[in-house]
């Protein structure tokens, strides 16, 4: 297979004809990738499950599968806001239990609400993204922007303002490092840290999201993503 998408996860029955004798088998193909929970500026738990797929195509992502959750999970992922599924289902993973998260006495692994209402129910969603084409960096910018300063700078260095998972496929896939927050595409400020120092993600290697601010608000750089040609 070439020119392989994130909508080509999955299994895959192959037909494998010989003569007069034929097999079947079904493989799977896995993508390397990163899994992250997401949220719009509406606030948590406001996405129907087809506003999930929607939110998570919008940052360059699909909604995660339970085995890509799962090996996040195992990843060490600890997230105590329940998500949509691809499957319809609504989990969350725990590595460290505690009383907010199913209780602090219950074994660490991944809460599971089972299938919801995917008109009616809202929830966060866990969303997947692969390694991406493109060039993902900071832009070194005289001063502070504000969101739509930032949309037209990235702009004008021919490029656009970049999206959540493409952020985190930079940081995760292509250790990207840098303690510098800056816009993205969602209006979300974030970004990203691969070695824990001092005031930028001391404990961990992470993401780091500075929440959804004021979009007038001239304080923060930008992060932009050009696409290969």
């Amino acid at each position: 297979m070439t020119d392989i998408t994130l909508d080509d996860y999955g299994r895959y029955k192959c037909e494998v004809i010989d003569g007069l004798e034929d097999d079947t088998v079904v493989v799977s193909l896995d993508l390397e990738g990163v899994v992250f929970p997401y949220f719009p500026r509406l606030g948590r738990y406001n996405l129907n499950f087809y506003d999930a797929e929607q939110a998570c195509r919008n940052q360059d992502a699909v909604v995660a599968s339970f085995d890509q959750l799962h090996d996040a999970w195992r990843g060490g992922m600890d997230w105590c806001n329940a998500g949509w599924l691809s499957d319809g289902s609504v989990q969350y993973p725990i590595t460290t239990p505690r009383e907010p998260c199913g209780g602090k006495n219950t074994v660490p692994g991944i809460r599971n609400y089972g299938l919801r209402d995917k008109d009616k129910s809202h929830y966060d969603v866990f969303c997947f993204t692969s390694f991406h084409k493109g060039d993902f960096y900071y832009l070194i910018h005289p001063s502070k922007l504000t969101y739509d300063e930032a949309v037209r700078a990235c702009q004008k260095d021919g490029a656009q303002i970049a999206k959540v998972g493409q952020m985190f496929a930079a940081w995760k896939l292509n250790k990207y490092d840098r303690c510098d927050a800056g816009w993205l595409s969602d209006a979300s400020v974030r970004y990203p840290i691969n070695h824990p120092r001092r005031r930028c993600s001391p404990t961990e290697a992470a993401v780091r999201f500075n929440g959804f601010p004021d979009k007038k608000h001239k304080l923060y750089g930008v992060y932009c993503y050009k696409e290969n040609v």
